[in-house]
């Protein structure tokens, strides 16, 4: 009880935090710097690359967490430094930014376009059959309400045109993640020079020991928000857009759970088993421990090509993660994927691997 006690003193303070607008293009497109788009007459084919930074970036205040501020704003002088220098990251996917300081570390960070995922009070629109089973565990903060919204925020140098979001609700959630409302969120950003917008998707699902209920009801947690996430994925994304999901999925020691959620997403290819299968185009520059490095990991990234534009890792890596020039800044590491994009382009004068401006 005294946890719960503590705990909803620090969710109660940051229930207070209010969100900056959200940062959408209307109209118009506006000028943004497009990306180096390189074309091989020989293939065809036109290409650039974009990458995605997935970071869970330890956002709550005290009592659940110790002097967070100077690490949370440290982050976003980080990323604002990057910014400016032409070095960030083109997208970040944000879990965990529940505090004031979380909030304002992330606003900072130099990203001309945001949007934020479910709020406190945010109620789900899609349909959702099921609940953890069971009464409600008050003591472990089951309280059938929210104290706190969702945590995400998609952050991005390209236009967003569109976004959506939709939390997973208080029956299907267990123990003390029940206190935010945790869910998932979809940005469109459209890159400059590439025909076709992508979709991107972040989320976080039900922790595991964290949530201190037994495995039984964190696992039926994490099952009814796997069903929840595909139907997210079915009624806002596009089949024709190519798409990448990334986020702290709390899977890791679990391997019949993510198979599971492979399974879910059946269509999306992970990262890491992609970057680690022999003859992977991809550099991997992690510290991969065994064969399956994906076992020992929450936080994830999946992918899917479009009908008119492909996408392929070819980096996987880490920020924040204590080596040389990367401070550790929070309990997790951010996970860094770049993505070739690619597309069929008419026939041109014989000019190889020209350079687009």
């Amino acid at each position: 009880m005294r946890r719960l006690i503590a705990l909803a003193i620090v969710l109660a303070s940051a229930a207070c935090t209010s969100l900056p607008p959200a940062r959408v293009a209307h109209g118009p497109l506006p000028a943004t710097p497009a990306p180096p788009i390189r074309v091989d007459q020989a293939q065809g084919q036109a290409s650039t690359t974009i990458d995605v930074l997935s970071f869970n970036v330890e956002g709550l205040a005290w009592p659940a967490r110790r002097g967070r501020a100077p690490s949370l704003a440290k982050i976003g002088r980080i990323l604002a430094q990057l910014n400016a220098r032409g070095a960030a990251p083109d997208i970040i996917l944000v879990q965990e930014m529940f505090s004031p300081a979380a909030v304002r570390a992330l606003s900072q960070a130099g990203y001309r376009y945001r949007v934020w995922g479910p709020t406190r009070t945010q109620g789900r629109v899609l349909t959702g059959s099921g609940r953890v089973p069971g009464p409600r565990r008050w003591g472990k903060g089951e309280a059938g309400f929210h104290l706190v919204g969702s945590g995400l925020a998609i952050l991005s140098r390209y236009p967003i045109v569109a976004a959506a979001s939709e939390p997973f609700g208080s029956r299907h959630c267990a123990g003390f993640d029940c206190l935010s409302n945790k869910g998932a969120q979809q940005a469109r950003v459209m890159v400059p020079g590439v025909p076709s917008a992508i979709d991107l998707f972040n989320t976080h699902l039900n922790s595991q020991a964290e949530s201190r209920v037994p495995a039984a009801r964190h696992g039926a947690a994490q099952a009814l928000q796997r069903a929840d996430l595909t139907r997210f994925l079915a009624a806002t994304g596009s089949e024709r857009l190519p798409a990448i999901i990334g986020g702290d999925f709390n899977m890791a020691g679990a391997p019949d759970r993510l198979e599971k959620l492979e399974e879910a997403l059946s269509r999306y290819a992970m990262v890491h088993r992609f970057c680690a299968a022999p003859g992977s185009p991809c550099e991997v520059r992690l510290s991969w421990d065994g064969d399956e490095p994906w076992i020992d990991t929450e936080d994830l990234q999946l992918f899917r090509s479009g009908a008119s534009v492909t996408i392929t890792p070819t980096r996987i890596e880490a920020m924040f993660d204590g080596t040389e020039g990367q401070p550790r800044l929070s309990d997790h590491d951010g996970l860094r994927v770049t993505y070739r994009l690619a597309w069929s382009v008419p026939s041109l004068p014989a000019v190889q691997d020209q350079q687009l401006p």
